[in-house]
């Protein structure tokens, strides 16, 4: 199965950022990119790829400890930027370095239940909006986001979430992502 850890903003949170995103699908062009689902909206931690089902009981035990060794931070959506012309996403602040902690622990939990991973790389936490080809340039919504500054909120669980892809072949149509895990952040150490 396709897998990947992440946090899930809460539903206060992404009400803020749908506000948002509204005013952001109103600018010209906006019809041309593939926006995400709001029920999609997560900040990934670690992107597990293909799991064989006989690694998640272990991954999951590794998961567990990982978020039991990481105490709950403030988190809030802050913010935006682009990854070129291809991925429009929103930015967060609050305790960032407790965030790109909790990353390195799923990749470390992951790594160590076998799975293997993509080559190490600095954690930029980052909630994806909208994709696009190249037309139009992201910049001008990217800039829209600019101000956008959502509610606090306590990041207090590390999630399992299962990718499934589309398979009907209908343009347009996008992966449905399903909860497997949740363990509480703890704290101790």
């Amino acid at each position: 199965m396709r897998l990947f850890a992440a946090v899930l903003p809460p539903p206060a949170a992404a009400d803020e950022l749908a506000e948002a995103a509204d005013k952001l699908k109103a600018l010209p062009g906006a019809e041309a990119l593939r926006w995400t689902r709001r029920e999609s909206w997560h900040f990934t931690l670690a992107f597990l790829a293909e799991v064989e089902d006989g690694t998640v009981p272990e991954l999951s035990e590794r998961l567990s400890r990982a978020a039991g060794r990481t105490a709950p931070f403030p988190l809030a959506l802050h913010g935006g930027g682009h990854f070129g012309d291809r991925a429009l996403w929103a930015g967060a602040r609050g305790d960032v370095d407790a965030l790109r902690l909790l990353a390195g622990r799923a990749d470390a939990a992951a790594r160590g239940s076998g799975i293997t991973m993509e080559e190490h790389r600095h954690y930029r936490p980052h909630l994806t909006l909208a994709r696009g080809h190249g037309e139009p340039s992201l910049r001008a919504y990217a800039d829209g986001l600019a101000e956008f500054g959502g509610a606090e909120w306590t990041v207090a669980e590390l999630t399992l979430v299962r990718s499934n892809l589309p398979v009907s072949g209908v343009p347009g149509e996008r992966p449905r992502y399903e909860v497997v895990g949740r363990w509480p952040l703890g704290g101790a150490g």
